[in-house]
Order: structure tokens, then C-alpha cells, then sequence
């Protein structure tokens, strides 16, 4: 019989998702949650309507055997784990009536056909049945199961991943109605197909190529599979914004080119690239099938709602000439950047927006003026006429930054020091040691300060009590 979380809460509150998870768990039946109670309807984001959300920052990368970097879960790393219930009341606390919440796909399906929902059980009925929160349940982010030897590369991904989300959608039904395939294919790619950082750590413009389609063709699945166990369910495709710019003219060919990368996931996705697309004679030069290309115009999926990832100092770039290289430099745009994201996606796809994750990284502060006035941008784009529903502050707490799994060396694309002329790949953000203090991200809304017992402790900054105000006013 399933316990409530009351009842679990007796109990010793050590999660299954800990390191000391062992990895020989055999397929074990859950019965799934009484989805009769505190269900959510499927029209949480309705026309005219406004939601607050919160999300939790769940990178989940486990790497192959004698990869160069280590096991990048953010739960794990954030201490959400074994905190997981003092952060999701937290969330419910500070005025939020939505939540974006990773399922760990790499935890939870242990072998074609075998999952374990225990934790994903507990968390959610929590989530939905006693805090009253809407659930939008994110499936992928950025990581595949090990077993999985090709990751996004597998000829067996678009099968296993649909598989995992038709399973999800089916126990899940009516408690979360809300599910997003995959998170940034744009970055997903980026990491794993350009440049070689996560599984399966392809390189150049034919490795991202060989990524995005397969990711596109995995949500396409995905999709299917999910309307098929639950008709009621909202998909909600969550993409990152890109914004480039240049004081070169010589590389204002690369900023249209990154503009148009930028866009091509999505295209793709609905069914866009025909042979007349700018870009489909470039995909096929670089290792697409004209076969494959053709059959994504073929009954595109349906995506209910567009949410958009922005960051005012870390989505805009500038591209600058150092030497014979091309480096990208972080430009904060502050709202002006967010409006032009929204006006963008508005021209490009017509959907219904949720702004599914914003934040700053800086001193509470500035985290208080980037909420204050970025949701006040957000308002004035709504009374323009622009389909926004929800604002979503990501994340919730602090998290470790992607450099902690990769020996402290710099994993992305921009440099993090204007002034080098080495390159990104050759930085460090921070020496590995035995604390992860180094390695935070002061984004979040709650602060994680780092005990001498290594546990992370909760503290709230200014930009909680501001977040609060927003959304009960």
C-alpha cells in the first residue's frame, strides 16, 4: 500500500536518489497515486491568465565508464535529495502556484521497460496533492541513462526516451498534466554534439547536426507517446533564447548564422525545414539525411505552449575577432534583452509563452532589481498583446556550476575572462577541492551556505521576499 508523505515523514526521510543508491535495484511494481484526489486540470495555463512558477535547477549528466568528467546531478550536488521536502514547501511558501521539476530520467528508468517511481511518487503527490502546486514534469535534462551506450547518439534514444515519457504520462495521469519532452535542444546539442562536453561527446557542426536530429525526432516520439497514455496532457517545449551581436563586420555573417542555429531546433520540431529553409542545404551538408529532413515535415507534433529560457548577463553575446579566433563574450541586455526575446519567439511561432526560467547571478541586491523589473517588463509585453501566461524564477536555490563534473575547467561556450585570448576551453572556473562553495551560482532565490558538515544550508535573500510579493499581490 502507498503511505502519504505524512506518513513517510515519520520515517527516515533519506532519499533513494543519494550517492549510496544502490545500482543493482531490480524492476519492483509501485502502484502509482491515487490521481482522484487534488487533481490539476490540464488548462492550468489558460488565456488571459498568469501563473508563478519556481524550478529547481536538476542537471542530471552520468557519464560513461572512464569518461573525463564525473557524475553532474544537481540534486544530488544542491543537497536536494535529501532536502527535497523543506525545498518544495519553500516553493509553495514563497507564493509560486507552479513548479518545473526534473524526474531524473537517468534514476528512474533502469533498463528498456524497468523504472523505479518510489521517490517520483512521493515527491509528487507533495507537490500536487498537499501543496496544490502545477507540475510541469521536466523529462530530460541534458543526460541519458548509461545504459544507454550512444546517449543522444543511440540509434535506440527516440525509442527509449518516448518510452519513458508514455510511462510517465501514464502513471502520472491527472496528477501532472504538464509535461516537457526535453529542455534546450539548443544547448543540449552544444554540449553534447558541438563540442564535445557530455555523452555522447560529439564534435563540430556534423556532431550537433547528428544531435539535434536525433533530439527532434526523440520528441517527436515522445509526443505520441504521451497523448496516447494521457489525451489531457499540455506539452510544453521549453527552448533558450539566443541574441548575438557583433562590432566586426567581418563576422556579422556568424552572428546570422548562430541567429538562425539558434531558431533551428524548434523549426525543425514543427516541421519547418523544407527544402526551401535557409538552413536545410547547410543540414545537409553537414551529415543530415535528406530522407530523415523529409520526414520531419510529415505530422509535426502539437506544442500547446512555448516556454523560453533568459538570463539578461548570460543569453546575449557578443562575438569578438581575437587573433585568427572568435570568441563570445557575455553582454547583459538587462529587459531590453528579455523584450526582444519574447518579440522574436512571438513573430517566429505565434504560440501561448511561459518565460520558463530567469534569474541573475549577482548579490541579492541586483536579484531583487532583476525580479522587480523584469516582471514589470513582462507586464507591459502583456498589455501589448503578447501571449505570455507564466513567469518562472530558475532556480529556486543555488546550484553547482557544470564546471564541478569536468575538473573545474570551463564547459561553455563564452569566456568567462573578457581579457584572455586563449580561449574558453582553456579556463578554469574553480580548482576542484573538498568543498563545492567555489563552484555555487548565486541565482537563486534561497542561498545555499555550506556547513563545515558539507550540508547546505537554506537561507532566504532579498529577491524570496520580493518573488513573494509578486505573486500573491
Amino acid at each position: 500500500m502507498r503511505c502519504s508523505w505524512r506518513e513517510l515523514s515519520s520515517r527516515c526521510c533519506r532519499s533513494p536518489w543519494h550517492s549510496s543508491w544502490p545500482r543493482d535495484i531490480s524492476s519492483r511494481a509501485y502502484p502509482p497515486p491515487d490521481s482522484s484526489r487534488g487533481r490539476v486540470s490540464t488548462k492550468g495555463f489558460q488565456q488571459g491568465s498568469f501563473r508563478w512558477l519556481l524550478g529547481i535547477e536538476d542537471t542530471s549528466v552520468y557519464p560513461q565508464p572512464g569518461s573525463g568528467m564525473v557524475v553532474l546531478d544537481e540534486f544530488e550536488l544542491t543537497g536536494h535529495s535529501l532536502q527535497w521536502r523543506e525545498d518544495l514547501l519553500s516553493v509553495a511558501r514563497l507564493g509560486a502556484t507552479g513548479l518545473r521539476y526534473g524526474v531524473n530520467w537517468p534514476r528512474v528508468h533502469l533498463a528498456p521497460g524497468v523504472f523505479d517511481w518510489s521517490v517520483l511518487d512521493e515527491r509528487l503527490e507533495l507537490a500536487v496533492n498537499d501543496l496544490g502546486l502545477v507540475v510541469i514534469a521536466d523529462m530530460v535534462h541534458y543526460g541519458t541513462p548509461t545504459w544507454l551506450d550512444g546517449s543522444f547518439a543511440d540509434p535506440r534514444y527516440p525509442d527509449l526516451v518516448a518510452e519513458f515519457c508514455g510511462a510517465f504520462a501514464e502513471r502520472y495521469r491527472g496528477l501532472v498534466d504538464h509535461m516537457t519532452p526535453l529542455n534546450e535542444p539548443l544547448t543540449t546539442a552544444s554540449f553534447c554534439g558541438l563540442r564535445g562536453v557530455w555523452p555522447p561527446a560529439l564534435e563540430g557542426w556534423r556532431g550537433w547536426t547528428t544531435v539535434t536530429l536525433a533530439i527532434v525526432e526523440g520528441i517527436r516520439r515522445s509526443v505520441a507517446a504521451v497523448r496516447t497514455a494521457n489525451p489531457d496532457v499540455v506539452i510544453v517545449h521549453v527552448e533558450a533564447a539566443s541574441l548575438y551581436d557583433t562590432p566586426h563586420e567581418h563576422l556579422s555573417a556568424e552572428v546570422g548564422h548562430l541567429t538562425a542555429v539558434g531558431a533551428l531546433p524548434t523549426d525543425l520540431l514543427l516541421g519547418r525545414v523544407g527544402v526551401k529553409h535557409p538552413m536545410w542545404s547547410w543540414l545537409v551538408e553537414n551529415g543530415a539525411s535528406v530522407a530523415v529532413l523529409e520526414g520531419l515535415l510529415i505530422a509535426p507534433p502539437t506544442v500547446d505552449l512555448l516556454g523560453v529560457n533568459y538570463y539578461p548577463d548570460l543569453t546575449p553575446r557578443v562575438l569578438r575577432a581575437v587573433g585568427h579566433d572568435v570568441h563570445q563574450h557575455t553582454s547583459n541586455q538587462w529587459t531590453d534583452g528579455l523584450r526582444l526575446v519574447i518579440e522574436r519567439f512571438t513573430e517566429l511561432y505565434g504560440l501561448p509563452m511561459l518565460i520558463t526560467e530567469t534569474s541573475i547571478e549577482a548579490d541579492e541586491l541586483v536579484r531583487r532589481k532583476w525580479l522587480e523589473e523584469s516582471t514589470a517588463q513582462v507586464r507591459e509585453l502583456r498589455r501589448e498583446g503578447h501571449d505570455v501566461r507564466g513567469y518562472t524564477w530558475w532556480p529556486l536555490m543555488d546550484f553547482v556550476d557544470w564546471s564541478y563534473a569536468s575538473g573545474g575547467r570551463n564547459v561553455e561556450e563564452f569566456v568567462l575572462d573578457p581579457s584572455t585570448t586563449s580561449g574558453s576551453a582553456s579556463e578554469t572556473y574553480a580548482e576542484r577541492g573538498s568543498s563545492v562553495t567555489p563552484f555555487l551560482r548565486r541565482m537563486g532565490l534561497v542561498s545555499l551556505v555550506e556547513q563545515v558538515t558539507g550540508v547546505l544550508h537554506r537561507e532566504d535573500t532579498l529577491a524570496a521576499a520580493a518573488f513573494e510579493t509578486e505573486a500573491r499581490g
